[in-house]
């Protein structure tokens, strides 16, 4: 739908969208007494401001992306995949698992290889899960991944400190290092994985490829805009929605594999990050539309890194990012709600006129 000024209606909401987290961002630091320009020229300087800073947020926007990625699967079927946080734990687990295995490796690139495999599967299992129990056992699938979240960090922290933990004593700093041949070639003088960021384009590509142009991307759609009706037409909801949380839940395993071995090179109580979760963000404020969903997630890692100045320089918590974060989303709940009451309203208008 185009807007009179031939502006398409979702480019129009995501302007009012930003517009509006500002000024909410901006009055918030006033009131902090904090200078909001000082404050928003540190945040793109720590994240903007140099090769290595870049190449920082590209490390945050490739797990975040791949994530958001697999969330409009889920998304399509109206299904909250709140449990990609889990997925993205237990991608790492099984990753950690394969490359445990090849601790003094002599084919390194094979065990490198089949973590990835491991960490896709992992991540896909915990999300079947989370489908089993939507659709077999009636539990909505928000309580069903949060309670899986917690599941997930319980198992991290149980291997950490028991079965996997450091030589000499456990920590939460995580499993001892993999050796290098274990880790995710990466460019040495930027520390970015260009396998890591072709991983994360070629996400974007097959995902705009399946929901726009494929057959199970069609079916997606169907359900989610009207169950009933695809069911008459022989689809079946609890097989599309398990495959859904299939697609989401391999790209969590595979953020997570990144994050093990191309980030952190061990396992860590907080391998995820919250990428899921912003992930969940990133997705919404893109119109669950693909060709968005890169932009908005490189915004959200850049406030990510750059957000890290503020204590150093402006004594301002890095929690300022969270600010401006959940500014962004109340800004799209109240832009979706605007937009839903002016549709009910111009709906209720026609039918007191056809009356």
């Amino acid at each position: 739908m185009q807007t009179i000024e031939g502006i398409p209606d979702h480019i129009r909401n995501l302007c009012v969208i930003v517009i509006a987290a500002v000024l909410f961002t901006t009055m918030v630091l006033l009131i902090s007494g904090a200078d909001p320009f000082t404050a928003y020229f540190h945040i793109i300087k720590g994240s903007l401001g140099s090769w290595r800073k870049l190449t920082q947020v590209l490390q945050v926007w490739i797990p975040m992306t791949l994530c958001a990625c697999g969330l409009l699967y889920t998304f399509k079927m109206n299904l909250w995949n709140i449990g990609i946080e889990g997925q993205i734990i237990i991608g790492a687990v099984f990753t950690t698992a394969v490359l445990r295995m090849g601790m003094a490796p002599d084919f390194p690139l094979l065990f490198l290889g089949l973590s990835f495999i491991a960490g896709i599967l992992g991540g896909s299992l915990w999300a079947l899960m989370a489908g089993f129990l939507k659709t077999k056992g009636g539990v909505n699938e928000i309580f069903a991944g949060l309670g899986l979240n917690f599941v997930a960090q319980g198992i991290v922290l149980w291997l950490i400190f028991g079965q996997w933990r450091r030589p000499g004593a456990a920590s939460m700093s995580g499993t001892e290092l993999f050796p290098r041949e274990l880790w995710l070639p990466h460019i040495q003088e930027l520390r970015i994985s260009p396998l890591g960021l072709f991983l994360a384009v070629a996400a974007i590509f097959v995902t705009g490829f399946i929901l726009n142009h494929a057959r199970a991307g069609l079916k997606f759609k169907a359900m989610g805009e009207n169950s009933a009706a695809a069911f008459l037409f022989g689809l079946k909801p609890d097989r599309l929605m398990i495959g859904a949380m299939l697609f989401a839940g391999g790209f969590a395993g595979l953020a997570g594999s990144i994050q093990t071995t191309g980030v952190y090179h061990r396992l860590i109580p907080a391998i995820s990050s919250n990428y899921g979760y912003l992930a969940l963000l990133v997705a919404m404020l893109s119109n669950y539309d693909i060709r968005w969903v890169p932009v908005v997630a490189f915004f959200f890692a850049c406030l990510n890194v750059g957000s890290i100045q503020l204590p150093m320089v402006m004594k301002i918590d890095s929690s300022l990012s969270g600010v401006i974060q959940g500014s962004f989303v109340l800004s799209a709940i109240a832009a979706q709600a605007w937009q839903s009451f002016k549709k009910n309203r111009s709906m209720e208008c026609d039918g007191q006129h056809d009356g």
